[in-house]
């Protein structure tokens, strides 16, 4: 994607300087800020501080953050720290342990020597997948736009809510809920996006729609009360969010607030849909309430507000004063609620049965 006309991704490699690039998504939308990743403990914080963020960007970078230990060190023990402390920075995303599992697997097969460099191939590897899984998601994603499109008259505007963040920002490149809105786009698809900001940390009003402010596609930032008033007022099409772990029969955890939109949704009628790369989905869990650990950030979150003061400096502010506050960071969606799951491999429905042929796809 494109900041200020320029090609970005979110992870990149620097062989030259032999460090990891991100871009600082704390700082968005009042700076753009490239940081660089050297030591363990450089990853650990850019995962926890939410640097970086969304499953498929956190796996990107665990991947590199293991790789990086290795080549540092590849002593057995070693390996086995950097492994587990990658592990816990975020509890909820699936796709951490997926990245870390898959290179722990890739170096397992190398001679100790070759170790490091087969490790940040592989993590370069995830990297690229993750731009074509997401790219193949926007490609399917956009046949279903289509078709909401030729139900219109004419030239008329289709309407799409989304929660959070989940786009390039997100993954590598492209996004995942707003892949296909990318592709829509980009066809030339008459599209507006209403953009929940997402409290407590507003990543749909600081991070959603900065992107799409820099691919100029129209959108308009709701409070989070307001997603069910606009259905009500058959002001919106359909719902696409993203999701951080999908259950094997359909349940879906995604950033708190996720539910009570898809309780919205069935109610008024409208297709709530998620996307979401097969390697989202935990094949070894059924029931998302029960086995799904729900991060619980620091309560300062809700307390405290940051944002661009007048005289151009980030600041923040306290909202709460002499209160508690409590700060779940994911809720789960029942699969009964969800339209429809957007993969790489196609669109799949919420269930077991269907889940399963998504799994066979994989297999082959």
């Amino acid at each position: 994607m494109h900041v200020n006309g320029k090609q970005y991704s979110t992870i990149w490699y620097d062989s030259d300087n032999h460090h990891v690039s991100i871009i600082d998504q704390t700082r968005l939308p009042h700076q753009f800020t490239i940081i660089q990743l050297k030591s363990l403990d450089d990853f650990c914080h850019a995962i926890q501080s939410m640097q970086v963020r969304g499953a498929p960007l956190i796996g990107a970078t665990a991947a590199f953050g293991l790789a990086m230990a290795v080549i540092d060190d590849s002593n057995t023990e070693n390996i086995s720290h950097a492994y587990n402390t990658l592990l816990a920075t975020r509890p909820t995303a699936v796709n951490l342990r997926w990245a870390l599992d898959r290179i722990s697997a890739t170096i397992k097969k190398a001679d100790k020597e070759q170790q490091g460099q087969i490790a940040l191939a592989e993590a370069e590897r995830i990297r690229q997948e993750d731009i074509k899984t997401c790219e193949a998601i926007g490609e399917h994603g956009l046949a279903l736009i289509t078709e909401f499109q030729t139900q219109k008259s004419g030239n008329e505007v289709i309407n799409i809510l989304t929660h959070c963040n989940a786009g390039w920002l997100a993954t590598v490149d492209w996004g995942t809920a707003l892949a296909p809105i990318y592709k829509a786009h980009n066809q030339g698809l008459p599209i507006h996006v209403w953009v929940d900001e997402t409290r407590p940390r507003n990543q749909g009003a600081s991070l959603t729609a900065w992107e799409l402010s820099q691919h100029g596609i129209p959108h308009t930032v709701i409070s989070d009360n307001t997603g069910g008033h606009l259905m009500q007022n058959d002001m919106v099409d359909l719902c696409i969010v993203g999701t951080d772990r999908t259950t094997a029969s359909g349940d879906v955890c995604n950033k708190i607030g996720t539910y009570l939109k898809a309780l919205a949704a069935a109610d008024n009628g409208i297709p709530f849909y998620v996307a979401l790369p097969a390697s989202t989905v935990d094949w070894t869990i059924d029931d998302g309430l029960k086995d799904i650990p729900i991060e619980i950030r620091d309560a300062r979150e809700v307390t405290h507000i940051s944002g661009k003061h007048h005289n151009g400096d980030i600041v923040e502010i306290q909202l709460v004063e002499d209160s508690t506050a409590l700060n779940y960071a994911f809720d789960v969606t029942p699969a009964r609620l969800v339209s429809g799951l957007i993969t790489e491999h196609g669109i799949f429905s919420a269930n077991r049965s269907s889940l399963n042929q998504l799994k066979q796809n994989i297999a082959h």
